[in-house]
């Protein structure tokens, strides 16, 4: 039980400080000034702990055998997609919807599937993830586990409050732009991040 609880605050100290200025930051920022927080918050977790489970379980049994190059390619598609759709989907800025901050027609559930999916692409491969595959190889996986999910939470979380203020100030076309600007961001880190794994 000690050995669970030092892996979990090791794991929770290490990624929470990896996550400071990284990009994950950034997104939680992003989507924050996009949606309310709640089912951002609900998706960063539940992709922090699919990411964090499988590395916890690749550290403790298997070793380093993530696709990194591949992965960050993708992902960066997918924010420039992103980046698109907050240009493009939806003109309509009236305050009909519970979630969107912008008008664009979004439920609960397609926030909390977009935010999920995004994390989990981005933290595949990432500096946190094969921190917690490092970190699980000599400590307890469940702590590692926990603590790395609770670590990558908590960062996001201040990215998360910041963003929030920010939205709630700015006019919607503002927003839009703004927002498309940060996810094409986002697009450029993972494909520069990518670059060396294809070379």
């Amino acid at each position: 039980m000690v050995d669970l609880w030092a892996a979990f605050w090791l794991s929770l100290g290490v990624v929470f400080v990896a996550e400071l200025g990284d990009k994950s930051q950034l997104m939680a920022l992003t989507f924050a000034t996009r949606y309310r927080p709640l089912p951002v918050i609900a998706g960063i977790t539940v992709a922090g702990s699919v990411v964090h489970l499988v590395s916890a379980s690749i550290g403790a049994g298997f070793g380093e055998l993530i696709p990194h190059g591949w992965i960050s390619l993708l992902a960066s598609l997918v924010f420039f997609g992103f980046a698109a759709w907050s240009l493009w989907g939806s003109g309509d800025d009236a305050e009909s919807d519970v979630t969107s901050r912008d008008g664009l027609a979004s439920t609960t559930r397609s926030v909390l599937i977009t935010v999920t999916t995004a994390f989990f692409l981005a933290e595949l491969g990432d500096k946190t993830m094969l921190a917690s595959i490092t970190l699980a190889t000599q400590n307890a996986w469940l702590g590692v586990w926990l603590g790395a999910t609770a670590g990558m939470v908590l960062g996001c979380a201040i990215a998360l409050v910041i963003g929030h203020q920010i939205g709630s100030r700015l006019p919607p076309r503002v927003l839009r732009y703004a927002t498309a600007a940060l996810f094409a961001a986002v697009g450029v880190w993972l494909l520069a991040d990518s670059l060396p794994g294809l070379l």
